[in-house]
């Protein structure tokens, strides 16, 4: 009993703890942002005298990795036999990141979003949320073997970071999760705890969703990659985290600095690693902070280094969410004129196995 009262606790603070910690976060940022105005001068410096060839450059390399992420989705749709242009799945892939990385829950309202465009796309309840489960593996694993790369560059400099632990466990986690993604029995295991613990926890999903989400487990295993298939996905993976690497490497250039080549792949990879922590939106300030203290590490100059950082982040973050909300609306505005019937689940609800059932009654009395 006290169990589950603590636990009923938890899931009506959770939203104000959440704000809580953000902001505390962001006032600790703050607080050292006022004891390094010299930096952040000197970085002005570096941002008002770029090297516009090498600017473009940058703004390609992340245009690349937009599109590879994209492409991601596509192949994920197409092992399910829904065929959508590269240009579609781009336009959905910038709203996504804008709506993830700018509202309160962004993401569970992006992952939403882009259920409802591959539905729109021609799958089915099934194809679409298995799609939204695979791409979050394909960038796991491939982001691991990116991070576990950086590692071996850095060799015993990266020790010193206490890195070289933190990203062998992380990619040990994300290939277990492929192995376990790709063997059916256990896939469905695994989303059916992840997805009771979020209910436990949080109280979500409940009511009429949960119904949904709980045919949608049942079909999970609908679609199955071959080796060619998890070949290109993974590729593309890494092709995405490669542009976006490229993008921060340019941005040294276009500020007139050397790249501290030896540190850059694990010093992104653990920048990004940071970012997927739910504190704050796309990793706001965390991302900035964890790049700037490893290059420094490894070489880069102070000033440099925090003025780099910071046109990567312009163009990574800053600049993709006026892109993405623009992109939103034009799909919003395409999808009133030309709506689409989504395709129904075949087959009615699914039948699962005793032990894999999520029991959405139990959630609907729970629902208020």
């Amino acid at each position: 009993m006290a169990t589950a009262s603590r636990l009923s606790w938890l899931r009506r603070a959770w939203p104000w703890l959440k704000y809580a910690v953000g902001l505390a976060l962001a006032g600790v940022a703050l607080w050292a942002l006022t004891g390094r105005t010299g930096e952040l001068s000197g970085a002005s410096q570096y941002l008002g005298h770029l090297r516009w060839w090498w600017l473009a450059l940058a703004v390609v390399a992340e245009t690349g990795s937009l599109v590879a992420f994209a492409i991601i989705q596509k192949r994920l749709l197409e092992a399910g036999d829904v065929y959508a242009s590269t240009a579609r799945i781009t336009a959905v892939t910038a709203a996504s990141t804008a709506i993830a990385n700018s509202m309160p829950a962004g993401p569970v309202v992006s992952a939403v979003f882009a259920f409802q465009q591959y539905r729109r796309a021609g799958a089915d309840e099934a194809l679409a949320g298995w799609t939204l489960a695979a791409l979050f593996v394909a960038a796991s694993v491939s982001l691991a073997l990116v991070a576990a790369v950086g590692v071996t560059v850095a060799g015993a400099a990266g020790a010193g970071l206490d890195l070289v632990g933190v990203t062998a466990g992380v990619l040990v986690g994300a290939i277990a999760l492929g192995a376990v993604f790709l063997q059916r029995r256990a896939l469905v295991w695994l989303v059916t705890k992840l997805v009771r613990a979020s209910w436990r926890v949080v109280g979500w999903p409940r009511g009429e969703l949960a119904g949904h989400i709980d045919r949608i487990i049942g079909r999970l295993t609908v679609v199955t990659l071959n080796f060619r298939q998890v070949l290109s996905v993974l590729g593309w993976g890494v092709a995405n985290w490669v542009f976006d690497c490229a993008c921060l490497a340019l941005s040294f250039l276009a500020i007139g600095a050397g790249i501290p080549w030896r540190g850059l792949l694990l010093a992104y990879g653990a920048g990004q690693l940071a970012a997927n922590l739910p504190i704050t939106p796309g990793g706001l300030g965390v991302v900035e902070g964890s790049l700037t203290i490893a290059l420094v590490q490894f070489g880069g100059a102070e000033v440099s280094t925090v003025a780099a950082v910071l046109l990567y982040r312009i163009l990574s973050f800053w600049a993709e969410l006026p892109i993405g909300w623009a992109t939103w609306g034009g799909l919003a505005w395409m999808g009133r004129r030309s709506p689409a019937p989504a395709p129904a689940l075949e087959g009615g609800p699914a039948v699962l196995a005793p032990e894999y059932v999520l029991r959405p009654t139990a959630m609907k009395d729970q629902a208020p």
